[in-house]
């Protein structure tokens, strides 16, 4: 029965729970910006490897338009001859 009475019983402890406003605020602060940081890092492990994906795709796409731009620029450079 004496644990039913601590319990119920209003300790200094117990109502100093909730931090100071200035510190809550600093906390959910410091929890924004490490939510920011998490999400733009997400999924990127190696930038070097992402960076040199992007640049083979850009010279890729680069070829590819160029030889379009080949084939629709005049005359075929080969043609078919029969004797």
């Amino acid at each position: 029965m004496g644990g039913l009475c601590c319990c119920c019983s209003n300790n200094a402890d117990e109502t100093n729970l909730m931090p100071s406003p200035e510190t809550r605020r600093r906390q959910q602060l410091e929890a924004a910006e490490r939510r920011r940081y998490e999400n733009e890092h997400r999924g990127v492990k190696d930038l070097e490897r992402v960076r040199q994906q992007q640049l083979r795709s850009e010279a890729k796409q680069r070829r590819l338009e160029e030889a379009e731009r080949a084939a629709n620029s005049g005359p075929p450079t080969l043609k078919w001859q029969s004797n």
